[in-house]
């Protein structure tokens, strides 16, 4: 037999993934993958029962529906600052996964670099090499992930093709300021880059925060491939609705690569979803309010039992340092954490490109009873995994 395609040579599965089911195996509170255990909105849901009885069981546009289209660059038209014409400027894919492997494609060649800002999701690196491109790593430092200007320059001298933007990111948590992203901006105009942005957890940022859509700035439109879903928003992960916008000559492409990718995005579902898309600025507060005050349950209950922790700026997602259990494999404490504390938790090595092994990753978008029994848990820590000792 011949030997099969080497470009996975280095994949190893979804560690994220993994984690969920390492907590099913063991009847752990999942704090590893991020998606919801609360329910969609209500007139989600009651659209969606509408829909079963409808004409919406056959394929939709490629692209998307057009009135699923016409509703989202509606909702995103103010806050990205230009008026997105909803038949050039769109196309709807299978999730923001899909949405960014489309916009990779889009935009690298076979050869071509790629700026990914460390630590990152842990698409970004297969994206990447299924593209046939080469990452260039540059690190964000703690306890506030900034870049350095110097280093992130010298990695714009190397000639990249493009720079991966996570904004909010997962997994730090980090919301890049206006003058970062300005920063960002004028190296991607001085050396003719693109951005792929990622802005999936746009509407869930905790004040005095910002977001600041990096396209909206000037000279970036014609630059930038702004690449979302409606998971996180509208808590719907498994209904996989995505899209990208941006400009029409960039939209002309990535619709050839999402048409040869998936065809097209679940028709039922993005008519259902359109209720969501119409919603007013007062979901998208209480929404942020919601995600503010879990936030600040998780982080308390973390305070309380003494466990050190970052403080997210958005998205839903914190960091926990666990250097004090002396483990030099931090796969090998998550894995003890499930079976043993009863909690899943996504090792921060498969989030860095450095040799970070010290930081596990929870997120709290769940109900309030939930990760009061996660806290419960993880209040026992200490006695369920004792530190090992820094001799052996």
């Amino acid at each position: 037999m011949q030997k099969l395609s080497e470009r996975t040579a280095s994949f190893t599965d979804s560690v994220i993934r993994r984690m969920t089911r390492i907590s099913n195996l063991h009847g752990a509170v999942n704090l590893s993958q991020g998606f919801p255990d609360f329910d969609p909105p209500k007139e989600i849901l009651n659209r969606l029962k509408e829909v079963a009885d409808e004409d919406y069981h056959q394929y939709s546009i490629t692209w998307g529906a057009q009135n699923f289209r016409e509703a989202l660059a509606e909702k995103q038209s103010g806050p990205m600052g230009r008026n997105i014409n909803p038949d050039r400027e769109i196309v709807v894919t299978c999730g923001s996964t899909e949405a960014m492997m489309a916009a990779m494609m889009t935009v690298a060649n076979p050869g071509d670099k790629v700026i990914v800002f460390s630590p990152f999701y842990e698409n970004y690196g297969a994206d990447a090499i299924l593209s046939g491109a080469e990452a260039i790593y540059v690190p964000l430092y703690p306890p506030l992930f900034q870049f350095d200007k110097e280093e992130l320059e010298a990695a714009f001298l190397k000639h990249p093709k493009a720079l991966i933007l996570c904004n909010p990111s997962n997994p730090c948590g980090k919301v890049f300021t206006k003058e970062e992203l300005t920063f960002i901006a004028e190296l991607a105009m001085k050396y003719d880059v693109y951005v792929i942005a990622d802005e999936v957890y746009e509407h869930i940022i905790y004040e005095p925060h910002h977001h600041t859509y990096i396209a909206s700035l000037p000279g970036m439109w014609e630059r930038t491939i702004s690449c979302s879903s409606l998971s996180k928003t509208y808590s719907i992960t498994g209904w996989r609705l995505g899209y990208i916008i941006a400009s029409a000559e960039i939209i002309d492409v990535a619709r050839k690569v999402h048409d040869f990718l998936t065809v097209g995005a679940a028709a039922p579902l993005q008519e259902a979803v359109i209720p969501g898309l119409k919603f007013g600025p007062d979901y998208y507060e209480i929404l942020r309010l919601k995600y503010s005050r879990k936030r600040e349950l998780f982080l308390k209950g973390l305070d309380e039992i003494g466990l050190v922790h970052t403080i997210p700026e958005g998205a839903y997602y914190v960091l926990m340092d666990i250097k004090e259990f002396h483990y030099e494999s931090d796969l090998e404490f998550c894995e003890v954490l499930a079976k043993e504390v009863g909690v899943g938790a996504v090792p921060g090595s498969s989030f860095f490109k450095e040799p970070v092994n010290h930081l596990i990753r929870f997120h709290f978008a769940k109900r309030d009873g939930t990760l009061s029994e996660a806290l419960e848990r993880l209040s026992q820590i200490r006695k369920k995994i004792p530190a090992k000792s820094r001799f052996l």
